[in-house]
């Protein structure tokens, strides 16, 4: 049965780790939509280093602003689409120009585009609202934005999960396919 799931939490809590042993471990077929692009060198190790961890048996798709059309691209007999991650989409976004008013609009679409796959869908994003008032605007534009696009995917999921430490927690609903790791 399809299963939408939100996973948040901070900065290195686990939250991508819980996502990808929750796709290896419940789904055999499995496509990851990468939204990092690759700008400097470290950036480069880590998306390497994320890919390894992936292994083979994965379709990656490397969509940095587009996720809407990348999620509807994907093939049916893909059984779980793991989004990784939201925040960056978001960073990417804002780098390119786009108002608030757009990106909140994108992300209306993306939900809806979610309620029309028939695939279950794993979506990460990071918390950004545990420290403090950034000192900038682009940065505090950042932030409030980052937090209301995770309230919204958090609404519209079948399952929250917060990370924190590497122990995920569930804050919304039920794993159908079992229970956290």
């Amino acid at each position: 049965m399809k299963e939408i799931i939100f996973v948040t939490g901070g900065c290195r809590s686990g939250k991508s780790r819980f996502a990808l042993d929750y796709a290896n471990e419940h789904f055999k077929s499995k496509c990851f939509i990468a939204t990092a692009p690759a700008l400097d060198d470290e950036m480069k190790k880590r998306i390497k280093a994320h890919q390894e961890a992936r292994g083979p048996d994965w379709t990656t798709v490397e969509e940095q602003t587009e996720i809407t059309k990348a999620v509807a691209s994907v093939e049916s007999d893909c059984e779980v689409i793991l989004l990784d991650c939201m925040t960056l989409w978001l960073n990417n976004l804002i780098m390119a120009g786009e108002e608030e008013s757009q990106i909140l609009s994108r992300t209306g679409a993306f939900i809806d585009a979610l309620q029309q796959i028939p695939q279950s869908v794993i979506i990460v994003s990071n918390e950004v609202g545990y420290g403090i008032v950034p000192v900038n605007d682009m940065a505090r534009q950042f932030r409030d934005i980052m937090g209301t696009v995770n309230q919204r995917l958090a609404a519209s999921a079948d399952v929250v999960v917060w990370t924190i430490a590497g122990l995920p927690q569930i804050i919304k609903g039920k794993l159908m396919r079992g229970n956290a790791t």
